[in-house]
């Protein structure tokens, strides 16, 4: 062997001693470890994390610094942080959707648009390819919140090509009838709805499907489950016992559906007053009380803030209009728990 050689195999040694957390393996026998190149004795490397969004990757880029700095006659590293999705979809005629999320609810207007549209956008913004699908056929917001009024136009194929909006593209039946219009529907024209809806939009590739389902445990849900490979599910609750009970029994559907709950949310924990003092209007921790009582983890909570409300009405997701915020801090740090949990699964399940 050559010294560079000799180098290079003791740096694959010393980044075989480091970890991704959520994973438990090490980057190289994950196959993170892409382009090592040795020059005197500087390293450059790239680590292909399993998604952009990945909530530690400051701590894996700084360990296989420290791992490689103390390889004897290495001077400097060099790594750049890029990503590739592991693909959780198991149905080949759907193999362009790398991984799909339901965010559910037990009832109506505990925020699972608000946790839906937000997170589709924060992932967008970590540079996956993101779309956001409205199930919610009886009442689709979706539009509104995206700042979005109509489809992209149809391919020469006839294909839909969905809206796009910072960054997502996004289909929803309120696209295709008059905001007035009452949706009255039987189940099998809603299974043929949610069909369409995956089948016959042009998604093109995409790193994750976020699917906002309708309030309830019924027919759009089944049909969704029978349609698409769900990778995981996520519940949304308020803090209230009433919630609570109603979230319950939509944690119990995904299960009865085979779909991996990946944990609660809960929205509107608390309202911070300008003292500093916070206010606990929904009750609390009735949220993480679920996520024990069930055994599935717990996400984040999101605090109370005017803004959401206002961003929704106005299209303009209160992760795009209020960044800092503490409500676009508690989102973001949910989606990277999210993306997070759809990588475990996918490799999981390999």
């Amino acid at each position: 062997m050559s010294p560079q050689e000799i180098t290079r195999v003791a740096i694959l040694d010393a980044l075989g001693n480091v970890l991704d957390p959520e994973l438990g393996k090490d980057l190289v026998t994950l196959g993170m470890i892409e382009g090592l190149k040795i020059k005197d004795s500087q390293v450059h490397f790239t680590i292909n994390l399993t998604t952009p969004a990945c909530p530690l990757k400051d701590q894996i880029k700084q360990s296989a610094k420290e791992a490689v700095l103390a390889v004897d006659g290495v001077s400097a590293v060099h790594i750049e942080l890029g990503a590739k999705v592991p693909v959780g979809q198991k149905k080949s005629e759907h193999a362009s959707i790398r991984n799909s999320v339901a965010i559910a609810s037990g009832k109506g207007g505990v925020g699972k648009s608000t946790v839906a549209v937000n997170v589709a956008v924060t992932l967008a913004q970590s540079g996956a390819r993101v779309g956001l699908l409205d199930a919610d056929i009886y009442g689709p917001n979706l539009p509104t919140m995206m700042g979005v009024n109509s489809i992209g136009g149809a391919t020469d194929n006839k294909k839909i090509l969905p809206a796009e909006a910072y960054g997502v593209k996004v289909m929803s039946i309120g696209f295709l009838v008059k905001p007035e219009q009452a949706i009255i529907w039987r189940g099998p024209l809603l299974h043929s709805a949610i069909q369409q809806f995956i089948n016959d939009v042009e998604w093109g590739e995409l790193d994750y499907l976020i699917i906002d389902l309708p309030p309830g445990t019924g027919d759009v849900q089944l049909s969704l489950s029978q349609t698409l490979d769900l990778q995981g599910g996520v519940i949304v609750t308020l803090p209230q016992k009433v919630s609570l009970d109603d979230a319950r029994r939509g944690l119990n559907m995904f299960r009865q559906l085979g779909v991996p709950v990946f944990g609660v949310v809960e929205n509107m924990s608390y309202l911070e007053l300008p003292g500093g003092e916070k206010m606990d209007i929904f009750g609390s921790g009735g949220g993480e009380a679920l996520a024990t009582e069930t055994g599935v983890p717990f996400i984040g909570g999101i605090p109370i803030d005017p803004a959401v409300r206002e961003g929704g009405d106005i299209g303009i997701p209160v992760i795009i209009s209020h960044p800092d915020a503490p409500v676009s801090q508690a989102l973001r740090a949910i989606s990277e728990n999210i993306a997070a949990k759809v990588s475990v699964e996918a490799f999981r399940e390999n």
